[in-house]
This record gives structure tokens, C-alpha cells and sequence, in this order.
């Protein structure tokens, strides 16, 4: 069986081989090509002319969020970053504390070595 393989593998090679060979010959270029170069040329025109508009738009919108966060009172944030973080890790555990007790019926087991 490895036999056969080997030599289907050998003929697939052989094959793929002579296939490349024929097609190493010069290419001659479409007639098209200068066609699709400038059309390739006026997209990209368009697209840069769109990429500059909303580059213009994203500024303007930075511009919008900055004003309305200085309209905003600097106090109203109660917790910093970090503290909030904080916050959000004590929740966890005390909710993970909660279905601890929950899910064991709220009894306490003895626990007694087996010897």
C-alpha cells in the first residue's frame, strides 16, 4: 500500500511539474490593463477624497465629545477607575458568597474525619 502511494504521489509531482513548466513562457499584458491601472487610480482618488471628509467628521465629533464632557460637572463621578473595580470585585465575591450558602440549604454539615 505505501508503494502506491509513493507512486501516486511521484505522478501528482510529475504532473504539477510539467504543468509549470508549460506555463513559465512570457505572459503578454491584456489590453484591458491600462483600463483597470486608471480606473484603480480614480478609485483611489475617491477614497482619499472620502478618507479626508471623514477624518474632517471624526474631528468635529471629538471636538463635540470634549465640549459636552467640560459641560458636565467634573464631581458627578463618585468612584475613580480603580475604585470602581474595587466595587465590582467585592460584589462578585459577595454574590458568590451568597450561592455558596444558597446552594448548600443554609445548614451546616459536621465535618468529622474518616478514619
Amino acid at each position: 500500500m505505501r508503494q502506491s502511494l509513493l507512486f501516486s504521489l511521484l505522478v501528482v509531482l510529475l504532473l504539477g511539474a510539467s504543468d509549470a513548466q508549460a506555463d513559465d513562457g512570457p505572459t503578454a499584458l491584456d489590453l484591458s490593463t491600462g483600463g483597470q491601472v486608471a480606473n484603480l487610480q480614480q478609485h483611489l482618488k475617491e477614497s482619499e477624497a472620502l478618507r479626508a471628509q471623514l477624518s474632517l467628521e471624526n474631528q468635529r465629533l471629538k471636538v463635540q465629545l470634549q465640549e459636552a464632557q467640560a459641560k458636565v460637572a467634573p464631581g458627578v463621578r463618585l468612584l475613580t477607575e480603580q475604585q470602581q473595580w474595587f466595587v465590582t470585585g467585592g460584589g462578585v465575591a459577595l454574590l458568590a458568597a451568597l450561592c455558596g450558602i444558597f446552594i448548600s440549604g443554609g445548614r451546616r454539615q459536621r465535618r468529622q474525619w474518616l478514619n
